[in-house]
């Protein structure tokens, strides 16, 4: 294609009068997208590849002359979550990073094209793919398309291995592309290695194509992934090194390290695992593991970012072939709350330990209910897995995924009695920088507590005696020996941990300091 053909003919809808003149960075989401940097070599079926694990990708348009391409998803919504996703990970092809942005134009149209038929052919061997009918012997079958009889099993070997990456860890990356079943991991020819078992090929399929030669971390740990000749994996024990997630009876093997009781908990917890293909409710199944202890080193481009959570978000939706439902809902409806003492800065300090809390509507009708509107997906997710099943106010509160997609704000004049609260301005969100070090230290809620910026002044007992008049019972307390600003406090029982993280996180001890409460992973 030379440079001057686009022209004939890519129009902005609602604005057919402009020609192609390439596109001026856009705020406002579009579902085109537009991609620079795109090496000489790459096919269609490559570019469409990145698109992939979020939606259908509609068309594509590729400008080779200018290394640059034009991508449409089939929804807005599509097109922001993987903007939202490829922000801090930057996607590569053949090894060269590629920078995605949304495009001022709201539709591709290409039909008077020339090359288009190729692109045309590439985008129906996916969507051939995606609606559950492999790719037929004599379709044309490149990098997009999947083979027949492919298995879905990945064999991962994981270079450069600088930080330990445990089971948990793959299971946080792994489960973006798809339902994972089972993970068994060992080491061979003294490298490190595991092999995972999704519920459909072709989510292993889009896996390796979006994570081979991905670093975990920093500049380390680097991915390397192909297809198993395995097709199914014989998991005998639950343990941290092997894991069928489909089965929470087996035993944990001789002499292996057991599951923590948070974590067989989380296992057992209502609606995270109702079946081996929990992900087909359009959700990527989120075992609640309390966080690895491998490090998350902040987003650098060509890094996989923090993977505990990211603010940015695949939602884990695939198109799963006969899945429905929502995909990526960052609402989460709360119940069995204790309604004389629950209320919406409550929900909103304790909901915003795993992410940033939007909105916070407690029902008017029935106070022991609420919608908590996170940032995003990930996040609605991490805090149901670490909260539902946790005891508050006397009440064991429970947490799923809403219908709703958003919390409404009551319309003027509308009685509200103070129950619907917009937080989304608030300076107390945890996770608005990209990169902070709180992406690193997101854990499930426990009797110990992590305090921080606390002011040179405050003693031991100006900090013991504040949690004992907030109805505590106080076991033990150290400050850290190298940071006086901080301090670890361990209470009577995790619900007394999480009441006081309530009441206490942001309170004012002087001099200018608010004090910062978390949980810990640390006992004293």
């Amino acid at each position: 294609m030379n440079n001057s053909s686009p022209s004939a003919g890519v129009y902005a809808n609602g604005n057919d009068n402009k020609k192609f003149k390439g596109d001026r960075p856009s705020c406002l989401p579009s579902r085109v997208l537009h991609l620079r940097k795109i090496p000489d070599d790459v096919t269609e079926a490559e570019v469409i590849s990145l698109g992939l694990p979020f939606g259908k990708v509609t068309n594509l348009l590729m400008l080779k002359g200018k290394s640059q391409a034009f991508l449409e998803m089939a929804s807005e919504e599509a097109a922001i979550t993987m903007v939202n996703y490829y922000t801090p990970v930057t996607p590569h092809l053949r090894s060269q990073p590629v920078f995605i942005q949304y495009s001022n134009h709201r539709e591709l149209k290409t039909d008077n094209l020339p090359n288009q038929a190729r692109v045309q052919a590439a985008l129906q061997a996916v969507s051939t793919v995606q609606s559950g009918s492999l790719a037929l012997p004599g379709a044309p079958t490149n990098e997009g398309t999947i083979l027949p009889g492919q298995s879905p099993v990945l064999r991962i070997i994981i270079e450069n291995l600088f930080y330990p990456v445990t089971l948990e860890v793959l299971h946080q990356i792994f489960s973006k592309f798809g339902t994972v079943l089972k993970i068994i991991t060992f080491t061979k020819n003294h490298q490190f290695q595991a092999l995972l078992q999704y519920a459909d090929p072709l989510n292993a399929h889009y896996a390796k194509m979006a994570l081979d030669g991905q670093n975990i971390y920093n500049a380390c740990c680097t991915l390397r992934i192909d297809f198993s000749k395995l097709t199914s994996l014989n998991v005998k024990y639950n343990n941290d090194k092997s894991r069928d997630f489909t089965r929470i009876d087996l035993p944990t093997g001789d002499g292996q390290t057991s599951l923590e009781s948070p974590m067989a908990a989380a296992f057992g917890a209502p609606g995270i695992i109702s079946s081996p293909y929990a992900g087909a409710a359009g959700f990527a199944p989120a075992i609640g593991f309390p966080q690895a202890t491998g490090l998350s080193v902040p987003a650098v481009p060509g890094g996989l970012g923090p993977l505990t959570i990211t603010s940015s978000a695949v939602t884990g939706r695939m198109t799963i072939p006969g899945a429905s439902g929502i995909s990526g809902n960052s609402v989460l409806l709360v119940t069995n709350l204790n309604p004389d003492l629950i209320t919406p800065h409550g929900l909103f300090i304790l909901f915003g330990v795993y992410g940033d809390v939007h909105r916070v509507k407690i029902m008017f009708n029935k106070k022991e209910n609420a919608l908590v509107q996170m940032a995003d997906a990930n996040q609605a997710q991490l805090a149901m897995n670490h909260l539902s099943g946790q005891r508050l106010y006397g009440k064991v509160l429970r947490a799923t995924l809403s219908k709703h997609q958003a919390v409404q704000l009551p319309r003027e004049g509308q009685e509200d009695q103070g129950l619907t609260k917009d937080f989304s301005n608030s300076p107390l969100h945890r996770f608005k920088k990209p990169g902070s070090k709180n992406f690193q230290n997101i854990f499930p809620p426990s009797a110990t507590l992590h305090l921080s910026n606390i002011p040179p002044s405050v003693t031991v007992d100006d900090l013991k005696n504040l949690f004992i008049e907030a109805g505590c019972s106080v076991k033990a307390f150290k400050f850290f020996q190298k940071d006086r600003k901080m301090a670890l406090i361990q209470l009577g029982s995790v619900e007394e941990a999480i009441q006081a993280l309530i009441e206490l996180h942001n309170h004012d001890l002087g001099e200018n300091h608010h004090l910062r409460v978390s949980f810990s992973k640390s006992t004293i």
